[in-house]
């Protein structure tokens, strides 16, 4: 009701004039050059462009995402512990047509995770999102959409825009007069979990939207170390020492590259001290050797005074790197360009500003010694020769391997 009123006082009920589609887009030039080789370009003036988009374009309308909209359905609780409200996150989208996930601040930057927590009930951090964002770019893997901080007016940019009468229907105001909104779900999504403004103002991260299925298929496929999302009992992999050897034997991972993508992304999970990976997704494109998305990372850089070591059992128990991988870890533990310092240099790009705090930048110089040290102890183990693999002399893909897109 408070929607129609608003649209019929600004005159907004006649049907505005059509937008086109422009080719030249930050978003569709992103989505034109993902190739085999990652998701943009090593050196790509439309990624900065994007960013920019996302923090400066108006938003036309808003939405909760597929798996809010899920927790009002059937609720497929077979593999995860699904949200009870508190992981709220909307897709927003812009004046271009492009569309970005947003999920809202949920925790201030000096709060750790208690120690008690379970990873699988652990808050969503907005700052995560944009710090992983900014890490795997300098590690140079290119797996994570472009991810950004904004500072959203939720009654303007989120309430007077959406179409959804439920997500209409969740906001209120608070007895501070801060406009607050939560997720509706079947089961704790109250107002003690809602999301507030300061009074209207509330900071948030912002995900470039990947290419829709229909145009750019994708897989997602369970993560050989999965974790038993549990509070009892453990996984083959956390008892058994030996069971990398079993992955060997099972396809795909018996050959190409997608035993060492994984361990790619266990090192970043272990970077950012991320648990909860339990799927990956990849497009079936670029078939079995294409590179893994580093999807949904807002569940890092919740304790910086903890690493968790266990998530390095794929590089630990399989005892194999890429090349390129080990030299840009190498470079970044070297005194000039110390990965906690490339970080917060890259961090003070975005207008959110410090992103992270200093223990979890200075979190990242140790984990990134521990995960040398595991390489180290493989090759005095196993040899240089069996742990490095060589993956510097890759033929350059073929034109027709890039993502094809219509308008």
């Amino acid at each position: 009701r408070r929607h129609k009123l608003y649209r019929e006082e600004l005159n907004l009920t006649s049907p505005a004039a059509p937008l086109l589609l422009r080719p030249e887009a930050s978003w569709l030039q992103f989505h034109l050059g993902i190739s085999r080789d990652g998701l943009y370009p090593r050196s790509s003036p439309t990624i900065n462009r994007l960013l920019r988009d996302m923090q400066d374009f108006t938003t036309v309308s808003a939405d909760y995402s597929q798996d809010e909209k899920a927790l009002l359905g059937a609720c497929d609780c077979s593999q995860i512990v699904k949200p009870s409200g508190v992981h709220l996150k909307l897709v927003l989208r812009f004046q271009d047509f492009g569309k970005a996930m947003f999920k809202p601040m949920r925790q201030k930057r000096e709060e750790e995770t208690p120690e008690d927590f379970f990873y699988f009930v652990d808050f969503q951090r907005h700052n995560a999102e944009i710090a992983a964002f900014h890490l795997d770019r300098i590690l140079d893997f290119r797996r994570v959409p472009p991810t950004v901080g904004r500072l959203i007016n939720v009654t303007k940019e989120i309430l007077e825009v959406t179409k959804n009468e439920i997500l209409q229907s969740v906001f209120f105001v608070s007895p501070a007069s801060n406009v607050c909104f939560f997720a509706k779900c079947p089961y704790m999504c109250k107002t003690e979990y809602a999301v507030c403004g300061n009074p209207h103002l509330l900071e948030g991260s912002l995900s470039a939207f990947l290419p829709s299925l229909n145009l750019a298929p994708r897989l997602s496929i369970p993560n050989p170390w999965i974790r038993s999302y549990s509070f009892d009992g453990k996984e083959e992999w956390e008892v058994n020492p030996l069971y990398c050897n079993t992955v060997r034997e099972i396809y795909p991972y018996s050959n190409g590259n997608r035993l060492l993508n994984i361990v790619d992304m266990a090192i970043f999970d272990f970077l950012i001290g991320n648990m909860d990976r339990h799927h990956y997704e990849m497009f079936t494109k670029f078939g079995d050797d294409g590179f893994l998305l580093h999807l949904d990372n807002a569940r890092g850089f919740g304790r910086h005074s903890h690493d968790e070591t266990s998530i390095l059992a794929p590089l630990s128990q399989c005892c194999i790197i890429k090349r390129t991988t080990l030299l840009r870890l190498q470079l970044l533990a070297e005194p000039e360009y110390r990965l906690s310092d490339v970080m917060r240099e890259s961090l003070l790009q975005d207008r959110l500003a410090p992103v992270l705090t200093e223990p979890h930048l200075l979190a990242l110089d140790r984990r990134l010694q521990l995960i040398l040290k595991a390489v180290r102890k493989c090759i005095d183990t196993y040899g240089e020769a069996t742990v490095v693999a060589n993956d510097t002399t890759q033929p350059e893909a073929p034109a027709s391997d890039r993502v094809k897109l219509t308008t």
